[in-house]
């Protein structure tokens, strides 16, 4: 949905749009109207069935917010089924218009159906039969609204109608009755009204004196702020409405909390009004005075609440329960619990209701609604039902208190809330206790046993229906905590890398279970907790929150399962707002970098300044780390996510100690594996050297395949290309083997047919543990001529081929035994003479083999390919090969691959 609100104040009039441009237009009223538009909103719906609840909570809060309730049925019918009509049976997007003028309301619903029959203009108009399930909007157009229309055009058709407000006293919105002088709303001194006004983007920029007063806040520190670095939100329960929603609304009326200089939150009762500057600008003024003066603001009336033995017109008995919730009753746990305490509230003329549900075992109870409280701060906190401190003893049997201040703490929920009297009754099914009802008032003895009765009769209605949301609720959270679980097991056990699952726990968790979290980890029994991982719903606040938690103390690392409170962060973030503020009054440090710490540090203290709990993280029966969860200012966890929360930390715990292990073990092979590379190559004077060596297999950094370049003594230089059977880490440890015998072999003096001699009855002492290797081994002797000479043994290799200036390729080497299968080898040297830009190219099978379906790159590919690099570098050479062997098949290569290229340049000339 899409919506769009606009104001109209102090503009050129704009009359009502009696017809909009169309092939035809069918208008039951012709009368010319022209009446002032003042306000607009505008919504879009796709086309989808509940689109149609939508559309008529669009039109009831608009209709609401401007203060029409006189005319609210009347539109919500009207625009249901014409939505109806748009989204259900044209099947397409519906457009919903509300036009607010000084007469009335006109409401425009338009679909865009591009096929229908355009009716004649002045054609008799066909409404069909009232018994049909659709087709009744023009009906009840034409029985409800004053003046309503049709109107066409080829690809969009739009019904609109017209209902007139009744006529009222001048002056006259709402009225209370007069009331005698000690009934009268007490206030503390001379009311105080701070007056804000708020901008387009939701920024401060009009602030008065006593605004001032009430938050300790000069003018200048705050403008130009954001609201909601001031505000203390509440969620209200069964609604989505945020502050930035409730700031672009025409009128709003409710509690909030401004966060004050002192860094504590100050509960106000606010009337905003949305209007236009005289630029067209719209902006939003807010009036706001402290919650237990709302009086001055709240707009009255509580209806009084219909006896319990209501009769229907039909002369038959109400369902008392219909009576006391109202019909239809919300569907959704939260909806009837919110509905149920304002009820409640009104039924006994209270000040503030709450309701508490009890968890599975009956030892504690939950706050899940409240009115004329401050939500945000109660909503999931728990109390004790029997036991504890702040134990709630009047929860299982009807009670009424006349005066908590003579008995502080009987109601721990009314703490600080300025409540005098109360009156407490259990809900209970099948004498189980599921719950908890209670209404409150600012002034003592206000309450009876009579309307306890009245209360408990009403309570006993609802119980039932309260205890079946609640277990359908249940067991909505159980199916989505086990898809939950079923998805984070997959997620977890996808990575094996440490710092990816860290950031899956927190992610995770944030914000589905929790607003922010932190993940400590200990590295061994003998370190302390170290904080790796630092999650908040707004990324704004993650390095606030970071800094915070690096200062304080982290919790113990206690094996016991189950989450437990750590309070260190909301006090730590409590003191360090307070010591900013104090700085800010103070006048201390520069204007701007005090009122920027300020607003950081108040935002921080709000974003841990909720329930924080600390999970430990157990793998292996050893704590590993610690999860911790936290809530923004005042609010608390339910008891279903702290179980949910707890699911998934035994999960992520395990998780993050097989990332651990994988990564110990994936260090100790790559560090094994990089001390079986030969060490920086030498430099060879008169000879260019080019080696390219790729591991095949994801990790590796050694495989089957090896080369070697090093020196054997002044002016000689030994070089190897080699592959062992196979690939991996097995593979690895002969190449070790290979390449260290050699370098021992050489330099004490053997020729290459001995040394490699040697080295094939080394391979075969491995026993089981051997594999057959083949091995390409040379000593270079660089000549004072330009030239180079080799002395080569190719023990089953793939032969070398040397590139000469003309073009020419050719075989520099014969073919000999591989190592590790005869005991008895007879192997002899070949001399090789590279002349001056001469190029030696030597591979292992790995290059040659590279496979496309059932072509093979081959060594008479590899012959055309090194053909085409004359005068080349020996690089330059070797990277071709590279790129040819890469381009040949698409798949990666599943094979080890080594190229060594030795190039004679020739000498420079002066």
């Amino acid at each position: 949905m899409t919506t769009g609100l606009q104001l109209h104040g102090g503009q050129p009039s704009e009359p009502w749009p009696h017809q909009r441009g169309g092939r035809g237009a069918l208008h039951v009223d012709t009368r010319t109207r022209r009446s002032v538009i003042t306000a607009r909103a505008a919504a879009t719906f796709e086309p989808v069935g509940r689109s149609v609840a939508t559309a008529r909570s669009f039109v009831r809060d608009t209709l609401q917010g401007w203060g029409f309730a006189d005319i609210i049925d009347d539109a919500v019918v009207l625009t249901s089924e014409l939505v109806t009509n748009a989204v259900v049976h044209a099947g397409t997007a519906a457009d919903v218009l509300c036009l607010r003028a000084d007469d009335g309301v006109r409401i425009e619903v338009a679909d865009r159906y591009p096929e229908r029959e355009i009716p004649l203009q002045h054609s008799p108009v066909d409404m069909g039969s009232p018994d049909r399930e659709g087709g009744r909007g023009l009906q009840l157009c034409a029985a409800l609204a004053g003046h309503w229309g049709v109107e066409y055009t080829p690809t969009h058709k739009q019904v609109w109608f017209q209902l007139d407000l009744p006529e009222r006293p001048v002056g006259t919105r709402t009225a209370g009755p007069s009331l005698p002088v000690d009934l009268l709303p007490l206030t503390d001194g001379r009311v105080r009204v701070a007056v804000l006004q708020i901008d387009r983007a939701g920024a401060l920029s009009s602030w008065n004196e006593d605004a001032d007063d009430l938050f300790g806040y000069a003018a200048e520190q705050v403008i130009g702020k954001p609201l909601t670095d001031l505000a203390a939100w509440p969620h209200t329960p069964g609604t989505s409405t945020g502050i930035a929603d409730a700031l672009q609304l025409s009128r709003w009326e409710g509690s909030y909390g401004i966060r004050g200089a002192d860094g504590r939150v100050i509960p106000v009762y606010a009337s905003h009004l949305r209007v236009r500057d005289k630029d067209g600008e719209p902006s939003t003024v807010c009036l706001l005075v402290r919650d237990d003066e709302r009086a001055v603001l709240q707009t009255p009336l509580r209806v009084p609440a219909p006896d319990m033995t209501t009769i229907s017109e039909s002369g038959k008995a109400s369902d008392p329960f219909e009576v006391f919730i109202g019909s239809p009753a919300p569907d959704d746990l939260d909806g009837l619990l919110q509905r149920t305490v304002e009820r409640a509230r009104d039924m006994l003329d209270g000040d503030a209701a709450f309701l508490l549900l009890a968890t599975d075992d009956e030892t504690e109870l939950e706050v899940r609604a409240s009115t004329g409280l401050p939500s945000a701060r109660q909503r999931f906190a728990r109390v004790p039902v029997e036991a504890g401190p702040g134990r709630y003893g009047s929860a299982r049997m009807p009670a009424v208190h006349e005066d908590l201040t003579v008995v502080p703490g009987a109601v721990p929920l009314l703490g600080g809330t300025g409540m005098r009297s109360v009156v407490t009754v259990p809900l209970k099914v099948e004498g189980r206790l599921t719950g908890s009802l209670g209404v409150a008032a600012e002034s003592p003895d206000r309450y009876s046993n009579e309307e306890a009765l009245r209360l408990q009769f009403a309570a006993d209605r609802i119980a039932l229906a309260v205890e079946s949301a609640r277990l359908g609720e249940l067991e909505r959270l159980r199916r989505g905590s086990l898809s939950f679980l079923v998805e984070a097991s997959d997620l977890l056990a996808g990575t094996l890398d440490r710092d990816q699952t860290l950031a899956l726990m927190a992610q995770m968790t944030v914000p589905t279970l929790a607003t922010w979290c932190a993940v400590y980890t200990i590295a061994d029994q003998a370190s302390d907790p170290y904080l790796s991982y630092v999650l908040h719903e707004d990324e704004e606040r993650i390095d606030g929150l970071k800094a915070l938690l690096s200062k304080i103390a982290p919790p113990d690392p206690v094996p016991t399962p189950g989450a437990r409170v750590w309070h260190a962060p909301a006090q730590a973030a409590h003191q360090d707002a307070l010591r900013t503020s104090r700085r800010s009054l103070d006048g201390r440090g520069e204007p701007h970098s005090v009122r920027s710490g300020v607003g950081a540090a108040h935002g921080t203290a709000s974003a841990v300044g909720g329930e924080t709990v600390v999970l430990p993280l157990v793998a292996r029966n050893r704590v590993i780390g610690m999860l911790t969860l936290g809530k923004p200012a005042d609010e608390h966890f339910r008891q279903e996510i702290l179980e949910l929360a707890e699911d998934m930390s035994r999960r992520a715990a395990l998780a993050l100690d097989n990332a651990r292990l994988y990564s110990e073990r994936t260090a100790i092979s790559q560090s094994l594996q990089r001390s079986l590379l030969p060490p920086e190559r030498p430099e060879v004077p008169g000879v260019e050297v080019e080696v390219i060596y790729r591991a095949a297999g994801e990790g590796n950094e050694v495989g089957g395949d090896f080369y070697d370049l090093f020196p054997i003594r002044d002016g000689v230089y030994g070089f190897a290309i080699g592959d062992v059977c196979g690939t991996g880490p097995e593979a690895a440890a002969v190449t070790g083997l290979a390449r260290h015998a050699l370098r021992l072999l050489a330099r004490e003096g053997f020729g290459g047919p001995a040394v490699l001699e040697r080295l094939n009855a080394a391979i075969l002492d491995e026993g089981a543990r051997s594999r057959f290797l083949t091995l390409l081994y040379g000593e270079l002797w660089p000549q004072e001529d330009g030239s180079a000479v080799l002395k080569v043994v190719c023990a089953g290799h793939p032969l070398p081929l040397r590139l000469r200036q003309d073009g020419t390729v050719e075989p520099a080497a014969e073919p000999q035994p591989l190592l590790g299968v005869m005991d008895d080898l007879e192997l002899y040297e070949q001399t090789v003479t590279l002349d001056p830009g001469d190029v030696l190219l030597c591979v292992t099978d790995g290059v040659t083999e590279r496979r496309e379906g059932s072509r093979m790159l081959g060594d008479d590919g590899l012959a055309e390919l090194l053909k085409t690099s004359t005068g080349l570098t020996a690089g330059a050479v070797a990277a071709r090969v590279m790129r040819a062997v890469e381009r040949f098949a698409s798949a990666a290569p599943s094979d080890d691959m080594a190229i060594l290229a030795m190039r004679v340049p020739g000498l420079q000339k002066d």
